[in-house]
C-alpha cells in the first residue's frame, strides 16, 4: 500500500495501478513489462510440454 503523495497511476493498462515514485523513477510505470513476461512464464512451458509430447508420439507411431 501507497499513499496518493508516494505513488504515481500506471498507463497501458485494462486497470490503472498506484505504483511507487522509486519504481517510476526506474521506468516502471507502464505494466507492459510485466505481463508480458507474465504471459511468457505460461507459454514457454506449454509449449515445451507440447513439444516433448509431439516428440513421444512420434517416437511411439513405429512401436505399436
Amino acid at each position: 500500500m501507497v499513499c496518493g503523495h508516494c505513488c504515481t497511476l500506471t498507463e497501458g493498462g485494462i486497470k490503472v495501478w498506484a505504483i511507487c515514485l522509486d519504481c517510476d523513477r526506474k521506468g516502471g510505470k507502464s505494466l507492459r513489462r510485466a505481463w508480458i513476461g507474465f504471459v511468457a512464464w505460461l507459454v514457454v512451458p506449454l509449449l515445451l510440454l507440447a513439444a516433448v509430447v509431439t516428440l513421444l508420439t512420434w517416437l511411439g507411431r513405429g512401436r505399436w
